[in-house]
């Protein structure tokens, strides 16, 4: 009997450290964390005409929670939101790491630091992590969502360290699904008020009957440089 490759892989200790290539070229460790990703909270951001959003499924079940107290969406600076997609906690470190070096930034050059420095630093680090011993991965994807000379700007990092540039994007449950229909919905002249009724629509169409509006969190930053954040009810309008 042919015993499954994980298996294999388990017996023979590749997933022992995240530093050990397994025969095929794989680094189990890394992987793993990338399931965990895949079982976090769905996280839909958007580069808009008027600006950037990101929308983000809080999965707040209990009532004796606050909502506010649960945010997956965080303000880096005035001018940039990030949210994130698995194990919270580590991400913790990682958003408040980012906070520390925009202020730096604006500490010493007297101007806002752009989006892209800050994902790239967060993915350094994200990068160390797998390749050094005694440590495991980061079991988070960060969105990053920002304004850059009045231009919005979305950059994604994975578990590996690796980032890209979006003009739209997903992270968290159901990510391919929600990318795939992005790439049959979306253009770059929605507004902010548009792209967030497609994300909604989005949303309900994959969660039918388990949709709840009052379970998201939403944050957008104009190219003026305007950021609101809504929760539940008040995102309503955007679904009219």
């Amino acid at each position: 009997m042919d015993i499954p490759l994980d298996i294999q892989h388990q017996a023979m200790g590749y997933d022992r450290t995240a530093t050990m290539f397994s025969p095929q070229g794989h680094l189990l460790q890394v992987e793993y964390a990338e399931k965990t990703v895949r079982l976090g909270s769905s996280s839909i951001g958007m580069t808009c005409s008027d600006g950037v959003f990101i929308i983000a499924d809080l999965r707040t079940e209990d009532k004796l929670i606050v909502p506010k107290s649960a945010n997956k969406i965080y303000e880096i600076d005035s001018h940039i939101i990030s949210s994130v997609a698995g194990i919270v906690s580590d991400a913790r470190v990682l958003i408040e790491r980012a906070q520390v070096l925009a202020q730096q930034n604006r500490v010493t050059y007297d101007t806002p630091i752009e989006p892209e420095l800050i994902i790239k630093d967060l993915s350094n680090l994200k990068q160390q992590f797998t390749q050094y011993g005694g440590a495991r991965p980061f079991g988070v994807s960060l969105m990053v969502a920002g304004i850059n000379n009045k231009k919005p700007e979305i950059y994604t990092s994975d578990v590996t360290g690796n980032y890209l540039g979006y003009t739209a994007n997903a992270i968290g449950e159901n990510d391919d699904k929600i990318r795939e229909r992005l790439r049959e919905r979306y253009n770059s002249s929605l507004t902010i008020k548009n792209g967030i009724k497609l994300a909604l629509d989005i949303l309900k169409e994959l969660e039918d009957k388990k949709f709840n509006i009052n379970r998201f969190e939403l944050c957008y930053i104009t190219n003026d440089g305007e950021l609101k954040r809504l929760y539940g009810k008040d995102l309503e309008e955007f679904t009219k």
